[in-house]
């Protein structure tokens, strides 16, 4: 084993993005956030993930609010503490591939409004889909991170792991993260591949999982023994089950040891008083649903990440057909190997998952197929680990053509179009992207927002979202 230089390790905060993304559906507003930014900035966060995922999206079709306001909140708040985002490489925070100028332009603005870091990840580790936004990234002066999406199979070894570090490296990027979505990474698994990560690249090596299985708090203190750097948890409110393990519990397992975070508990428990009253009523309204706080074994027997196997139990209750679940639950891996053994992970995991539903449904396997099973076969997404299986690709694309290069490369600059589609509705450089990502959405929210400045009764006005409560 390497010889590893025992020293702090590093806590990023997850409660205002992936705490409440995983147990909430990330329906926490802003204004719940701003009271106590003041405390989070004492503590001495590695960084506070407060941005990217799904919260975008979801503040504009939820809470009727504009994700780039909340960021330059959050950064006039956080004084001392650097601010984190989650970027899905040229998908940025959407469903499809942008244009390399929209993804250029999204990390430009994101730093420019109080980003640090950006977790940049692929969900076939398709370094191609990275490389943008690394550039993108260094150029602003931001922290590029790229994050490699850990999942189990054949084709990923550790050798395939420390392979993908060191292109990593090369690439560019400032540090590595290890992410494990579906908490797949056992403690000793953690062991072996943190170290054999140390001794490939002298990057900074983070550590992002979910407690789903059970296993987190666990996998946590053998990867700080292995030299982990930092690992992400959430206050302890919004922390456990399908989010992360809690921040004061791994605070105090490294206290009096060489890995000691020196964070204050007082100051922490301030902070949990804070959330506290709001998880209760998050429970009582129904935002967090009890299941979703208790150890689900299944995510290790069947490689399956939570928020998957909750999707599909609501897609065979929609067709009457619950009773085929573990039916679907035995399909997903054989669909995950036809299509060359992607991570699980979003939108991959949301492919093979309704195509696996298809499968099972129709009695006959791509009987009826999904055009994103049919874009992954066609290359759309990228490259995937593993090949294709040649009968279902022949079956499901016909004689169509596979594309080899960087998806990418194929869509021209985009900017221009999308400006030109959208003028009538800035207010703010921003707007753009924002409608680029989501343009339905995002017109629907450009329309509230004039609604209320007008002083129209919203409910009055041309907006098809509904503004649910929160």
């Amino acid at each position: 084993m390497a010889d590893i230089k025992k020293k702090p390790v590093g806590i990023m905060e997850t409660i205002l993005r992936d705490a409440h993304q995983s147990l909430i559906a990330t329906r926490m507003p802003t204004e719940m956030m701003l009271p106590i930014v003041d405390k989070m900035d004492k503590v001495g966060y590695h960084a506070v993930e407060c941005w990217g995922g799904a919260t975008f999206d979801a503040s504009l079709r939820f809470l009727k609010e504009d994700p780039w306001e909340r960021l330059r909140k959050l950064r006039d708040g956080f004084k001392n503490t650097k601010l984190q985002m989650l970027f899905r490489g040229q998908n940025i925070l959407g469903y499809r591939h942008y244009a390399d100028d929209v993804v250029e332009y999204f990390v430009q603005k994101s730093i420019a409004n109080g980003i640090d870091i950006i977790r940049i990840f692929d969900c076939l580790n398709d370094i191609r889909n990275l490389q943008t936004a690394v550039n993108a990234a260094k150029k602003e002066g931001g922290h590029a991170q790229v994050a490699l999406s850990y999942t189990l199979g054949d084709a990923y070894t550790l050798d395939y792991w420390t392979d993908m570090a060191k292109k990593i490296e090369d690439m560019g990027a400032n540090s590595i993260c290890i992410k494990d979505m579906a908490g797949l990474l056992l403690p000793y698994k953690a062991t072996e591949l943190v170290t054999a990560l140390k001794e490939t690249t002298s990057l900074p090596i983070q550590l992002h999982t979910h407690y789903t299985s059970g296993v987190a708090s666990m996998t946590y203190l053998k990867a700080v023994e292995a030299g982990v750097d930092v690992i992400d948890c959430a206050i302890s409110p919004f922390a456990l089950g399908t989010s992360q393990p809690a921040t004061e519990v791994m605070v105090e397992t490294f206290k009096g040891t060489p890995y000691d975070t020196g964070y204050d508990q007082k100051l922490l428990a301030e902070i949990a008083d804070y959330f506290r009253p709001y998880r209760d009523e998050c429970l009582e309204n129904g935002l967090i649903n009890p299941k979703n706080l208790g150890v689900n074994i299944k995510t290790l027997l069947y490689q399956v990440p939570g928020g998957m196997l909750s999707n599909l139990t609501s897609q065979l209750k929609e067709q009457g057909a619950e009773d085929k679940f573990y039916d679907v639950l035995e399909e997903v891996p054989r669909v995950r190997k036809d299509l060359g053994e992607p991570p699980l992970v979003t939108p991959s995991s949301q492919i093979v998952g309704t195509q696996a539903v298809f499968n099972v449904l129709m009695g006959e396997r791509y009987k009826m197929v999904t055009k994103e099973t049919k874009a992954v076969l066609l290359g759309e997404y990228g490259q995937t680990v593993k090949p294709f299986d040649k009968k279902v690709q022949e079956k499901c694309i016909g004689d169509q053509k596979p594309i080899t290069c960087r998806p990418a490369d194929l869509i021209e600059n985009e900017l221009d179009k999308l400006e030109a589609q959208m003028s009538q509705y800035k207010e703010q450089e921003e707007d753009v992207l924002s409608y680029a990502l989501f343009p339905q959405v995002a017109t629907d929210f450009f329309k509230y927002r004039e609604a209320q400045q007008t002083k129209v009764d919203p409910n009055t006005a041309d907006t098809k979202s509904k503004v649910y409560p929160v």
